[in-house]
C-alpha cells in the first residue's frame, strides 16, 4: 500500500460471517429473551442466516452483514444493555462464489459414508448435553 489514504480501498463485496454476542451485566445469566431479540432483527434484514448454539452464521454484501451486526448491538443497547462482547469471525473470496451451505456440504462429501451425524435430540438428556 503506497499510499497513506485508505479511504479508497473498498471492502470485498461479499463475505460470511459467525458472530456470538454476549451481554455483560444483564440482572440474570439467561440472555436467550435478547438473543431472541437478535435473530428476530437477523430475519427481518433479508440476509442468509443460521443460528446455531454457540451464535449466527450470516451471509451477503460486506456492508450489509456487518451493519446488521452493528444494528444487533444498538437494540440490545436500546433495552439498557450497558455492555456487550462480540466475536465475529469473517470469511470472504474473490474466486468464487460460495455459501456457508456449500462449505458444510463439500466437507461431508469428502466425508462420505463414514460421515454419520448425531441429531441433536440425540446429543441433548434431561435438558443438559451428554458427553
Amino acid at each position: 500500500m503506497a499510499s497513506s489514504d485508505i479511504s479508497s480501498i473498498p471492502t470485498p463485496a461479499h463475505c460470511t460471517a459467525d458472530f456470538c454476542l454476549i451481554p455483560i451485566g444483564t440482572s440474570s445469566p439467561s440472555v436467550s429473551a435478547q438473543i431472541a431479540d437478535v435473530q428476530r432483527l437477523v430475519e427481518k434484514s433479508g440476509l442468509k442466516y443460521v443460528m446455531h448454539s454457540a451464535g449466527t452464521t450470516l451471509e451477503g454484501p460486506w456492508d450489509r452483514v456487518h451493519q446488521v451486526i452493528g444494528q444487533a448491538h444498538t437494540i440490545l443497547h436500546q433495552q439498557g444493555i450497558v455492555r456487550i462482547q462480540t466475536d465475529v469471525r469473517v470469511g470472504s473470496r474473490i474466486d468464487k462464489e460460495q455459501s456457508f451451505e456449500d462449505k458444510v456440504n463439500k466437507v461431508r462429501e469428502l466425508l462420505g459414508k463414514e460421515f454419520q451425524p448425531r441429531k441433536a435430540t440425540a446429543l441433548i438428556s434431561s435438558g443438559s448435553v451428554a458427553n
